[in-house]
């Protein structure tokens, strides 16, 4: 959609249902963009001039909003508003001179938009996700639904199809079947023998595909320190350590402090994920840094914990330094994934921008629920998305707020 959304700016004119109209059929007439919010616009009926008083909200993607022009050619009148209907005698005219080098919407923007709802990833899929109870393997899962690109997956040996993990299909969290063994990751097994009727591999080319790296040089070495999100916990920044090396750029990072003796919470980032940041990222950027549970030597400082432990920072050439230019400012309302349970979409605020990492708070719960998340994260979306793909949204929370639960559902 990012492509025609150029086409969209305060001023262009569009033709909607009039409203403030007593006809038993549905009539239309042209309005004006005064103020854009996400996927809606505030709009404002032709001939109110600066009166705001009839101005409304309206989503640009929805089916009853045309180009100028369409009624005309659909058959369809154009009656202006009661309330206005005696301010003019011509109304043509007065259209015609309004109207004369004014914008309004590509004539193929509704074509646009519901081709931009329509996605490869299908029900019965089969796709390889993170196990939800043990971050450092994989699993078979199946797609349940597809909700804008949002996958519902149900894992493979779920009898009654609870056990269940929402991700969007760009997520950096699933792949391919096989993914797991080509690259060294741990897999779960499934007790499944053979696939059920009528599922099927999701083809590879349908994943998000990562940067191409080069291993062959100086590169990242098992216990190697660095600094990371806490996949357990968003909003803190943690002291990490490099646990194991897979192939095509993926390594195995632990949490210091808080990881089982088995390596059941380590978790794979790829060498270019905006999730990992050198040694001294944290300090520079005045983030508060997480230091290893049990830790008592504070403030923590990185020289004397690498000296302590014996380790070396991971080289700082070896992070991904890209920041694209993605225009997020402090205090932007967005619709954010609570990706400690993501099955939910929750009103958000961004309150912290660090290069292209944004603190995500969600709107009525306190500070210690932020999210830390990639301003490219396909988790983060515009206000009224979920009106336009018909998923739940969650208002701010009230005063009364439920318990969450600090586990990854």
């Amino acid at each position: 959609m990012g492509t025609c959304w150029g086409d969209i700016s305060e001023n262009v004119r569009v033709e909607v249902p009039n409203t403030d109209c007593s006809l038993p059929t549905k009539v239309f007439w042209i309005a004006g963009i005064v103020k854009l919010a996400g996927y809606n616009a505030l709009l404002r009926y032709e001939g109110f001039e600066n009166d705001s008083g009839l101005d409304f909200w309206y989503s640009i993607c929805g089916s009853d909003i045309h180009p100028v022009g369409w009624c005309a050619a659909s058959g369809k009148p154009l009656v202006p508003p009661r309330t206005i209907q005696h301010k003019y005698t011509n109304w043509k005219a007065f259209l015609v001179k309004r109207l004369t080098g004014a914008k309004t919407l590509p004539p193929d923007f509704s074509q646009k938009v519901s081709e931009s709802m329509q996605y490869p990833f299908k029900p019965c899929m089969r796709v390889e996700v993170v196990d939800k109870r043990h971050l450092c393997r994989t699993r078979v899962a199946v797609v349940e639904s597809v909700i804008g690109g949002r996958l519902r997956l149900v894992y493979e040996e779920s009898e009654d199809r609870t056990d269940d993990f929402w991700c969007h299909m760009h997520s950096p969290l699933i792949h391919h079947i096989g993914w797991s063994r080509s690259i060294g990751h741990r897999f779960k097994r499934s007790d499944i023998t053979k696939k059920q009727d009528g599922h099927f591999d999701t083809p590879p080319h349908l994943f998000a595909k990562v940067k191409e790296v080069d291993q062959s040089g100086e590169w990242f070495k098992e216990g190697m320190k660095l600094e990371a999100i806490d996949p357990l916990n968003l909003s803190t920044i943690c002291v990490a350590t490099i646990r194991k090396v897979l192939a095509d750029g993926f390594l195995m990072i632990g949490i210091d402090g808080s990881e089982a003796a088995d390596g059941s919470d380590w978790f794979c980032y790829h060498a270019t994920s905006p999730s990992i940041f050198p040694v001294g990222f944290c300090e520079i950027n005045m983030i508060e840094l997480t230091p290893p549970r049990g830790y008592t030597k504070l403030p923590f400082k990185w020289f004397d914990y690498l000296r302590e432990t014996g380790s070396i920072a991971a080289p700082v050439k070896l992070f991904n330094k890209d920041v694209p230019n993605h225009g997020f400012r402090v205090g932007m309302k967005l619709e954010a994934v609570d990706l400690m349970e993501p099955r939910l979409i929750c009103v958000a605020t961004v309150t912290r921008i660090i290069h292209r990492l944004l603190r995500i708070h969600f709107d009525g719960w306190e500070e210690e629920y932020d999210q830390w998340v990639d301003c490219e994260s396909p988790d983060l979306y515009p206000v009224g998305w979920c009106q336009l793909t018909g998923y739940q949204l969650q208002p701010p929370a009230s005063q009364c707020k439920l318990v969450r639960k600090g586990v990854l559902l």
